[in-house]
């Protein structure tokens, strides 16, 4: 379970771990994905939280904050953004989980709830993927 909330392994590695180690594959997708739905909000509260504290009028100083909004946020991450985000974390690869889909969503800009929204929706969907690919359901196909 705490590989869950581990950058970069995430329930990508944690869930086959599980299941190796002779865990109920139920189990391990549940336990595994109740704590990686953890990650987003950590991180947009402690990215929130450091900004403020540290970097904000630093950032602000030097426009830095705006030269990132305005080259990162365009129409197509207004219009595609949601749905983007969620297909991101869905992919079951490494670095493209909760922790990098997060910290995407707050460079950005994107809105708080709705991103960890799409990111538990791809976090879920993810979780999904592997707990198969983990107990052979894809090997069968």
């Amino acid at each position: 379970m705490i590989l869950s909330f581990v950058p970069i392994s995430e329930l990508r590695l944690a869930i086959p771990l599980a299941i190796a180690s002779n865990v109920n594959p139920f189990i391990a997708f549940i336990a595994c994905l109740a704590i990686n739905l953890l990650v987003a909000p950590f991180v947009f509260f402690a990215l929130d939280k450091i900004y403020t504290k540290v970097f904000k009028k630093s950032l602000r100083e030097h426009g830095i904050i705006q030269k990132l909004s305005k080259k990162k946020i365009t129409k197509k991450v207004e219009k595609y953004g949601f749905m983007a985000l969620v297909l991101f974390v869905a992919v079951p690869l490494p670095v493209t989980g909760a922790w990098t889909g997060s910290l995407v969503a707050w460079i950005l800009g994107l809105n708080e709830k709705k991103s960890i929204l799409a990111i538990s929706i791809g976090i879920t969907i993810a979780a999904v993927i592997v707990t198969l690919a983990s107990i052979g359901v894809f090997s069968l196909i």
